[in-house]
């Protein structure tokens, strides 16, 4: 069940965060610590730049397809922010069962005529393969599945839409007990006038600096590792999601 689930009225912003720290017993996937504080600062956020914000946690894979699909036919206002974190393979994510869900599929729902208004973004918070980028002790978002349920999800994007991933093709991506390297500097942005109010190519350019730029892996089997985020856009016009929405003064 969500944690919050009170519908958005129709000229509403929207921004559904799925999350799955903990997932079924004998299903070989570690818990991922630090996933409630990125879910808890992105909800603080997100809520005063206007968005409805609904969560949910450790959903299984089925659960995690309805959450998606049923949000695409109850989008409202002119922008949805999806956030899916979990562990995940190139192309896909997984449940709290161990089961996979295919990105693209999740996309795809995204493209009907009733979203046509609405700026679509997507944040992927997991591993996309097992290399690490050579360019604390944290965990890795990686599993390995078989090379035919790892394709690329790109071709399902639909317009108007930007998906933002936190890790390259191939590569893993980072966790700490105090949450994602990814997902906590998209807070950070969005927590400064100079970030919020960028168009949303620059916002997403300005992530990919700051993470590849400042972050760097500590540890004996990690340390000088990096992460270079990348995103995929099939965006016709320039928007502003986070701009002059600001209901109430953030920290600084």
């Amino acid at each position: 069940m969500p944690i919050f689930d009170s519908k958005a009225p129709p000229n509403k912003n929207q921004a559904l965060l799925v999350s799955v720290m903990e997932f079924y017993h004998g299903v070989p996937l570690a818990p991922r610590r630090g996933v409630k504080k990125d879910t808890k600062r992105l909800h603080k956020i997100l809520s005063r730049l206007g968005f409805q914000v609904t969560i949910h946690n450790d959903l299984t894979a089925e659960e995690i397809r309805h959450v998606f699909k049923t949000a695409s036919l109850e989008m409202g206002g002119t922008c949805f922010v999806g956030v899916l974190s979990s562990h995940g393979e190139e192309g896909l994510v997984f449940g709290a069962d161990g089961n996979a869900v295919r990105l693209a599929e999740i996309f795809s729902w995204f493209g009907g005529p009733g979203t046509s208004e609405t700026t679509k973004l997507f944040f992927v918070q997991a591993c996309r393969g097992k290399e690490l980028d050579g360019g604390v002790e944290l965990q890795a978002d990686s599993v390995s599945v078989s090379e035919e349920d790892s394709f690329s999800p790109c071709f399902s994007i639909p317009i108007d839409s930007a998906v933002m991933f936190a890790t390259a093709p191939g590569y893993g991506a980072f966790l700490h007990p105090m949450g994602s390297v990814f997902l906590q500097t998209l807070c950070d942005l969005l927590e400064e006038e100079g970030g919020r109010s960028l168009e949303v190519t620059q916002l997403m350019t300005r992530l990919n600096y700051r993470v590849a730029h400042n972050f760097e892996a500590k540890g004996r089997e990690l340390g000088g590792k990096k992460e270079m985020p990348c995103f995929i856009t099939r965006l016709t016009r320039q928007v502003f999601p986070f701009a002059d929405r600001l209901k109430e003064p953030l920290p600084l």
